[in-house]
């Protein structure tokens, strides 16, 4: 019975969703192109905000918890476990304040309405995972911009989605890269729990009536480590402490 709903509340859900991609497409390009960055960056503040009301059709439901000040006035790097593509509007929209910029394969920066747009003009980065030689010195160049800005820089180090939840162990590489040309910052690490349950069937149907959790977890400054070895493997044991299986 449940999959019968969650046939027919995913085709709801794909109309709105796919509405809301096209609807603000135009609204960002017109935005970027005419108002400006700052106008660009509000309309995918609110983009993201309707994704996630579009997942309420679904009953999906959003807690996200922060009892911690995070600086505005410091590079910032949030590092979080990673479930599903459901996990970048909610730390794009409760975190617009800090304005969150993402690591992305550079296979989204293409073809995807509003998503790709802002991948390519949101000040986020695009690597070829398959491609070291080009994505390390991306990676390179995003870090240094992000120190440069005191922006925020966004990994998800698993590298790639768990599918049941359980976490993977941390590929360092990316997170060492940021680490190295980002000395200023302050690491927020972030656990994610349920996101993977909307994909749980697929993508067709989805998984309905689950309540995606965000965590945000006591900032580190990194500037007190000097092993970061021991860091990264801190952030990793913090992040999969509230890991709810």
């Amino acid at each position: 019975m449940e999959k019968i709903f969650a046939y027919i509340l995913t085709s709801i859900y794909a109309v709105f969703f796919l509405l809301t991609l096209v609807v603000f497409h135009p609204i960002q390009w017109f935005c970027f192109n005419v108002l400006g960055r700052k106008a660009h960056k509000i309309s995918v503040d609110w983009l993201q905000f309707f994704i996630m009301r579009c997942t309420n059709i679904l009953g999906t439901r959003y807690t996200f918890t922060n009892n911690h000040d995070i600086p505005k006035d410091q590079p910032i790097i949030i590092v979080a476990n990673h479930q599903s593509m459901y996990d970048i509007s909610p730390i794009m929209w409760h975190l617009r304040e800090i304005n969150p910029k993402f690591i992305s394969k550079k296979e989204l920066g293409r073809g995807i309405p509003s998503v790709s747009y802002n991948l390519r003009h949101g000040g986020s980065v695009l690597i070829d995972r398959k491609n070291p030689r080009q994505a390390l010195p991306a990676l390179m160049k995003f870090g240094e911009y992000i120190e440069e800005t005191k922006g925020t820089a966004v990994i998800f180090p698993e590298g790639t989605r768990s599918k049941n939840g359980h976490p993977k162990p941390f590929q360092t590489k990316g997170l060492e890269i940021l680490l190295k040309k980002i000395p200023s910052a302050v690491i927020v690490p972030i656990t994610i729990n349920n996101s993977w349950k909307l994909l749980k069937y697929g993508k067709f149907p989805m998984g309905i009536g689950n309540h995606v959790k965000l965590t945000v977890h006591n900032p580190i400054k990194l500037a007190t480590f000097e092993n970061k070895t021991k860091l990264i493997e801190q952030i990793e044991s913090t992040i999969a402490s509230a890991i709810e299986l």
